[in-house]
């Protein structure tokens, strides 16, 4: 278990020597009484809007940073999240993991990372234990663990409340935050397509993933739109991996009949398939145009940059914790009310369009 605290550092000022900010000291600059503080920093209703925002304005102005044991000591609160991931080491879930952190920081909480290894026939027991053992006020997952039937069996037999980013159905069972991934592939596909390719490969990502099969499902809409064909032999399965990328990659362009473009429905797939571009020696975009999805930050280091869908992880994250920290949320019959829909967006590069 990764425990990831969002405070950086105590908050404290003073002229002669330091002082620690309290409670009373943000009461007295904003001209509200401690209560009104305290409903504040914890997210309550009641508080109105000019109010908040003047209370909040101090608490940054004097580095106000609350006691978190004592404020689990004064409420039944931790202040204490969960985000449960399979891969903690993945660009998805390091961007997911800093959008939750900015905004635990923005509301006073922590950040529990916990990986967990389905390959391990004693995960669900050893999660069932942790979860028994902490006082989580809630729990984000993101994709394949948030379609894990037995993984959201756990946490609510722990009776706890937990966010979904991007799940692929049951959307009564929780809140949850997504964006739109069919509507994004097939906008990517029409791009390709309105640059003149018609032979388009297209690298499918980890089966286990729900994004994967709505992203190929944009693919096939976006082509059978244009009346173009969709070819088996250059539609192949990743996992979503720069070296999968690489190997199918090779597979496509080492093709007498290879496509003039090639669609990867993640970065790291098509940073690998670029790879193998400079090793054939193709120019890109010009012989070969090359689109991926999230715009992870090393879509923007390659040369040339990629083309790709911008996911707004981080966004999805802070939302994400904007529910778990509602204190309607666990109330909410079947979370009604918490499901959130984000804008993706088409950002295009090097990759597809020479000097974008």
């Amino acid at each position: 278990m990764l425990f990831v605290h969002c405070r950086v550092r105590a908050g404290l000022s003073g002229v002669s020597g330091l002082t620690v900010v309290t409670i009373k000291d943000v009461a007295a600059r904003a001209g509200v009484s401690p209560k009104t503080v305290s409903r504040v920093i914890n997210g309550e209703a009641h508080v109105r809007a000019d109010k908040r925002e003047q209370v909040l304005r101090v608490v940054r102005e004097l580095d106000y940073r609350p006691n978190a044991f004592a404020r689990s000591l004064s409420s039944s609160r931790s202040y204490l999240l969960g985000f449960l991931t399979d891969d903690p080491s993945s660009g998805y879930a390091a961007d997911v993991q800093l959008g939750a952190l900015k905004r635990c920081r923005e509301r006073s909480y922590h950040l529990l990372v916990e990986p967990i290894d389905r390959a391990d026939p004693h995960w669900a027991r050893e999660l069932a234990g942790t979860l028994g053992t902490l006082r989580l006020d809630g729990i984000m997952l993101t994709p394949p663990l948030c379609d894990d039937r037995k993984v959201l069996e756990v946490i609510e037999a722990a009776d706890l409340p937990y966010v979904r980013i991007s799940p692929s159905g049951e959307e009564d069972r929780s809140g949850y935050v997504r964006m739109d991934d069919q509507a994004a592939a097939a906008e990517m596909t029409r791009h390709l397509i309105s640059l003149g390719h018609k032979r388009i490969g297209f690298l499918k990502g980890d089966p286990a993933h729900s994004a994967s099969r709505k992203r190929f499902a944009g693919f096939v809409e976006a082509m059978i739109a244009a009346h173009l064909p969709i070819d088996p032999a250059i539609v192949l399965e990743g996992d979503f991996s720069v070296r999968s990328g690489v190997e199918l990659g090779e597979t496509l362009l080492s093709a007498t009949d290879r496509p003039t473009a090639v669609f990867a429905t993640n970065d790291d797939m098509a940073l690998g398939v670029l790879m193998v571009a400079m090793k054939h020696h193709l120019n890109v975009p010009d012989q070969l145009a090359i689109g991926g999805f999230d715009d992870a930050p090393t879509s923007r280091l390659a040369w040339p940059q990629l083309t790709t869908i911008h996911q707004p992880k981080a966004a999805m994250a802070a939302a994400a914790v904007d529910m778990l920290t509602d204190p309607y949320y666990r109330q909410a019959e079947n979370s009604i009310g918490f499901r959130r829909s984000l804008d993706y967006q088409l950002k295009v590069r090097g990759s597809t369009v020479p000097d974008a």
